[in-house]
């Protein structure tokens, strides 16, 4: 694949993570850290990844280990809320990158398939779904990514998401809904890891 045809990623790891108690991009899932986990999937495919941080940022920062796999930005104003991140982010996105995928960062259990099947969807907007549902990463045309960035901060992404008709892309990955916002949430993506290891072991 060209290099210059690849899609970019952006993960949106900016948030205060106030439900949580602690930082999300730092929790841990299958030995890695959400952050790490994200930039590890997304840079096999897609280039350049991005990450954009804001609160905690410089405990972010020192607590991944991959962060030399992907552009690390920081939105000044990530109280703006989850919109100014990904503008942030999208904004770094080199103009002959013609598709860009995005995702919070509190889904740590996205497949690789997933990223795979979005990136060979030609399409303005791609969204995943696994059993009727739609989830994240989502996958924008560079024509979508110029209208996200002229959107006002009050407005919010899906703005402009539901303004195309999308294509539904069914990828078999529970994984695309498995965000995580509280210590109940965590607690429910780790006994699906140890369920699922221990049906396996049988």
């Amino acid at each position: 694949m060209n290099l210059q045809r690849q899609p970019a990623a952006v993960i949106l790891a900016a948030g205060a993570s106030s439900r949580m108690g602690r930082p999300k991009p730092l929790l841990e899932f299958e030995g890695e850290t959400f952050l790490d986990r994200l930039i590890t999937r997304f840079s096999g495919i897609c280039r350049p990844v991005i990450v954009v941080l804001g609160y905690g940022a410089d405990q972010v920062r020192a607590g991944i280990v991959h962060g030399d796999l992907a552009e690390i930005v920081i939105n000044p104003a990530p109280e703006r809320g989850m919109l100014s991140s990904l503008q942030c982010g999208l904004r770094r996105v080199p103009s002959d990158v013609e598709a860009v995928l995005f995702t919070p960062v509190d889904l740590p259990s996205i497949r690789p398939s997933t990223i795979e099947i979005l990136i060979r969807t030609p399409a303005a907007v791609a969204i995943p779904l696994f059993e009727g549902r739609a989830g994240h990463p989502v996958r924008v045309s560079r024509r979508i990514v110029e209208e996200l960035l002229a959107l006002p901060v009050e407005a919010q992404a899906r703005d402009v998401i539901h303004r195309h008709r999308a294509t539904l892309v069914d990828t078999g990955d529970p994984g695309i809904l498995h965000d995580v916002d509280t210590p109940k949430d965590y607690d429910a993506l780790l006994s699906r890891k140890s369920e699922v290891g221990r049906r396996e072991s049988e």
